[in-house]
């Protein structure tokens, strides 16, 4: 009973931590009228918390094995939950961005420490159970977070996105208290690498920084973007050799020597490319271009998110029956590749049932990806190396959203352009269907009292408008296209392990998730 009760708790913390990577996206707009702030300057709301995600992710083995797995994951529930409450209570942008940041250090622990946790209380021989638990809770968190934030945001206030953190961590971190024993594989560390850490911390944070605020501001038109792109590459250079060379290094580069899991990385890499940006995605094609509320634009995922609960458990079984790990994660692919083409040939008069379809194949597709490629990441590892394989793979995941929504973000700017131009050249006298358009628009200014000149002006303004839109929305269409066509390049991969002899048999054990 109480190993249940510890398994809940810890997969309940863990979908906390991954709600909150989402549920602000809806309320982005509502919390820069709320504040008085500019909707660039709430955009670090996201990407506050992205950055020390990413910042201490990779450090968790160091932490559990210097702090203490116990001290270490109940002390982060107890700074989350603290700085939720904080976030809430923030009254200006700024001071919610700096709460953000922190909360995100303390969520850092509650991803891959919880995975720790689930995966050591079961067998090795009903490990592909233990991912398919812990599957479910990686998958419903980010998947929910904009059907939460938009209802929260619709009926109450933007507040309450942080403020239903509290009850949660309190009740986690009380079972934690009562249940959760010390790590059996904890080795302390001789020395702290304190070089390391401070390499790590430059290096991913300007990383991060110049990846989510690149586009937003011009890329290397802004000083700082320079300056950080400096510091990020310099740092990071350093920051690898620093871990290949030391005794006792914060983050173990060298198990990255294991093809298995340095090819799973990179699959996961794309993985977290493809699970960030439809989410990023998704919302701001419903609310900008077909008029949905936040509340409707969380519901399209809903559907999906309860399919994907059962074909994860479909997956597991699979997997405990033999079914070879590449194959299903090359049906995750086929899966997200169709649900990123089937979003690009969409039009303006797309329907709600059809966008949640599409979306239903996204929700199978991460459900197919999440345990094999958990499993194939760690399947050549030693036990005691687990641990920092997991911590590695949930970096790659949590980098290939950045670079994938500061991908679509940069391509889309440059596609609009070009859409913009081509719908222009069909405004012509000669064009039929523009001519009806004008005419039918400068009838309906005159009929309201306009004069000839001032009906047309104001006409051909909303045919302007009408072209702005249109290249922005097929811009964005143009972005899913790009990120299915970054799926179709990695299969290749895959061929890694096909290859490999089939008499070495792949053991069913994940951490990643």
């Amino acid at each position: 009973m109480k190993r249940k009760i510890l398994i809940i708790t810890v997969i309940a913390a863990a979908i906390m931590e991954l709600i909150d990577t989402s549920i602000v996206n809806v309320a982005l707009n509502y919390m820069s009228g709320n504040l008085g702030s500019t909707l660039e300057d709430t955009s670090w709301i996201v990407t506050a918390y992205g950055i020390a995600n990413v910042i201490i992710i990779p450090m968790t083995s160091f932490l559990v094995n210097n702090l203490g797995r116990r001290n270490y994951y109940i002390g982060s529930i107890i700074l989350f939950t603290i700085c939720s409450f904080m976030c809430g209570n923030a009254g200006n942008i700024w001071e919610l961005v700096a709460f953000r940041f922190l909360q995100g250090v303390g969520g850092g622990a509650l991803l891959s420490v919880s995975a720790m946790v689930v995966y050591e209380s079961f067998p090795k021989e009903k490990q592909n159970v233990a991912s398919a638990l812990f599957g479910i809770g990686v998958f419903i968190g980010p998947t929910i977070g904009p059907t939460l934030g938009g209802y929260i945001t619709d009926n109450f206030s933007w507040r309450w996105i942080f403020y239903i953190n509290i009850p949660i961590g309190i009740i986690t971190a009380i079972s934690c208290y009562k249940f959760l024993p010390e790590s059996p594989t904890r080795q302390k560390v001789k020395k702290i690498d304190w070089w390391g850490i401070l390499l790590l911390i430059t290096g991913i944070g300007s990383l991060q920084t110049v990846l989510e605020r690149g586009e937003t501001d011009d890329w290397f038109d802004a000083t700082y973007i320079i300056v950080l792109t400096i510091a990020a590459i310099v740092s990071l250079i350093l920051f690898v050799y620093r871990e290949l060379t030391t005794e006792y290094p914060v983050v173990k580069l060298s198990i990255l020597k294991y093809p298995s899991l340095s090819i799973s990385a990179v699959l996961t890499f794309i993985t977290g490319m493809g699970m960030f940006t439809s989410i990023y995605l998704t919302p701001i094609v419903a609310q900008r271009f077909l008029g949905f509320s936040p509340t409707q634009s969380g519901l399209l995922l809903l559907p999906g998110a309860i399919i994907a609960v059962v074909a994860l458990i479909i997956t597991g079984r699979l997997l405990q029956r033999g079914v070879a790990p590449p194959l299903i994660v090359l049906l995750g692919f086929i899966c997200f590749i169709y649900f990123n083409w089937s979003m690009s040939q969409a039009s303006l008069a797309v329907s709600f049932s059809t966008i949640s379809l599409s979306l239903i194949f996204r929700a199978i597709g991460m459900a197919l990806l999440t345990v094999p490629l958990a499993t194939l990441a760690v399947s050549a590892l030693q036990a005691k190396d687990m641990p920092q394989g997991t911590a590695i793979n949930n970096m790659m995941r949590q980098l290939g959203g950045s670079f994938g929504i500061s991908i679509i973000n940069t391509y889309a700017a440059h596609r609009v352009q070009q859409h913009r131009m081509d719908l222009i050249s069909n405004i012509r006298y000669d064009n039929i269907v523009m001519a009806y358009r004008l005419h039918a628009y400068t009838s309906m200014f005159m009929s309201k009292g306009s004069s000839v000149p001032e009906a047309k002006q104001r006409a051909i303004g909303i045919m302007e408008k009408v072209v702005e839109k249109q290249s922005s929305f097929i811009s964005y269409l143009d972005s899913y296209q790009l990120i299915g066509l970054i799926f179709i390049l990695a299969i290749p991969l895959l061929l890694f392990f096909v290859g490999r002899k089939k008499n070495k048999k792949i053991m069913i054990v994940s951490a990643d998730h």
